[in-house]
Order: structure tokens, then C-alpha cells, then sequence
């Protein structure tokens, strides 16, 4: 008995480099009908045509379309973790350098296959939700290793907030890109779209902190509690027979009456 009924079996993977070239490309065509047509008008009939093998191929590998949509979203989450990490390797030493690489190839990583990626999570349920997490956990740490040399030219208080802030806001525009009606299309768009959500990082990581705990505010006239508050401060620094006796002194230019 297993405490997940739910989970799809795990694919065959191939042994042999002739077989993982097949299986490439199957998943290949699998993902061009799905980007094209939806999944649900993907068949396993249509990716076989296209993949050009034979239908029996692809049930030697796939026990059903379920099986073929889990190796799918398999590939695209690796895919994206893969060129995400590359990009932030090889991005220009330096802060800005490291968010602009990050915002660039955050957003061409979504824009690759338009809405299918968001429904392919759609259509796999909390597992796959869960496997999605678990590449942007990956790539947030692979953000992190590679902005730690630049960290003190983050001038926010908590470093490690900000940065984690600027990134979840990147992911965040990157992904409501791949699912609105008119998203930044054509490699102009996307680079302009990219280039902005980098500056908008790099603004605010360098922006020091100003919502500082303010102080408390003077009294307003009428402000009983706050006028007591100002007599008892001028009244304990009064005179002694003044605050011994227990009489309030008289006003400024006022004298006392002597009795």
C-alpha cells in the first residue's frame, strides 16, 4: 500500500543513446501539438506522426497520455532550470549584471512556450504544482550563489529580504507574461520587457530602506492627553516650592498673589 494512490508511474527512461534520441524527439513533438493545439487535443496518434515513429514506440515508453504530459513537464521544468543557471554563470560580474541575466532568462524560459507551460501545471494537479516549486526553489538558490559576492552592494537593511523580494517580483512578471492576452512578443518586446524588470530590481536593491518606525506625533490643539503630557514635562522641571507645594505655577507674566 503507498501513501501517494494518485502518483502517476515513472516513466521507462532510455538506455541507449539511440533510444533517449527517439524519446527527444517524441517529447519535442509532444510539445509543439501541445504549444499549438492544447493538450487537450494532443494524442498519442498525433505525437507519433509528427515524431515520425509508430504509435507502439511511444506506448513502449509511456503506459498513456498522462504518463507522456508527466515526462513533458519533466523536460520543460529541466530545461528551464538548466538555462537559467547557465545564464546566471556566465552573467557580468557584478550586481546588476547577475539581475539582468536573471530577469532575461527568466522571462525567454516562459516566453518559449507561451501558455503551455502554466497548463501543463494546470493539468498535472498539486504534483506537478509541487515539482514546479521545487524548480523555483532551485533556481532562487542558484540566484542567490550568484549574487552572494555582490551582497553589500545591497543597500536595503536586510540584504537577503530584498534580494529574495526582487527575485519572487522578476518570477512574478515573468510568469503573468506566459498567461496574458497580449504578452511582450518578438525578441525587441521581450528584451525591453526583460531590461525593465532588471532595472526595476537593481532601483530597489539599491535603494536604502525609508519606512523607518516613525516618531510619535506632536499634539494637535485640543489634544487633552497630549497638552497633560507637556504641562507634567514643564511642571517636573518647575521650581522646587513650586512642585512641592502641589500648586501649579502661574502663567508666563503673571505674578503670584502673595495672601
Amino acid at each position: 500500500m503507498t501513501d501517494e494512490p494518485d502518483r502517476p508511474l515513472r516513466y521507462r527512461e532510455p538506455q541507449q543513446a539511440r533510444s533517449a534520441a527517439t524519446l527527444a524527439r517524441v517529447l519535442r513533438a509532444a510539445e509543439e501539438i501541445a504549444s499549438s493545439s492544447g493538450l487537450e487535443e494532443m494524442t498519442m496518434t498525433g505525437v507519433a506522426e509528427r515524431a515520425g515513429v509508430s504509435v507502439g514506440t511511444i506506448y513502449r515508453r509511456f503506459e498513456d497520455k498522462e504518463q507522456l504530459i508527466t515526462a513533458l513537464t519533466e523536460r520543460m521544468l529541466e530545461r528551464r532550470e538548466d538555462y537559467v543557471a547557465e545564464q546566471l554563470r556566465t552573467a557580468e560580474p557584478s550586481l546588476s549584471g547577475v539581475m539582468d541575466a536573471y530577469a532575461h532568462a527568466l522571462l525567454q524560459s516562459f516566453a518559449d512556450s507561451s501558455n503551455l507551460f502554466p497548463e501543463l501545471l494546470r493539468a498535472r494537479g498539486t504534483k506537478s504544482l509541487d515539482r514546479g516549486a521545487s524548480t523555483i526553489t532551485k533556481i532562487h538558490r542558484i540566484l542567490l550563489e550568484a549574487a552572494a559576492p555582490y551582497a553589500d552592494q545591497i543597500r536595503r537593511s536586510d540584504s537577503e529580504t530584498a534580494l529574495d523580494t526582487a527575485a519572487r517580483a522578476i518570477l512574478g512578471a515573468c510568469f503573468h507574461n506566459s498567461i496574458r492576452p497580449d504578452p511582450a512578443t518578438g525578441e525587441a518586446a521581450q528584451r525591453q520587457y526583460a531590461d525593465e524588470l532588471s532595472d526595476m530590481a537593481i532601483a530597489y536593491l539599491l535603494t536604502p530602506d525609508h519606512r523607518r518606525t516613525a516618531p510619535e506625533p506632536p499634539a494637535l490643539p485640543g489634544d487633552l492627553h497630549g497638552a497633560d503630557a507637556a504641562y507634567s514635562s514643564s511642571s517636573s522641571s518647575s521650581g522646587a516650592s513650586g512642585s512641592r507645594s502641589g500648586r501649579r505655577p502661574p502663567p508666563a507674566g503673571v505674578e503670584a498673589v502673595k495672601l
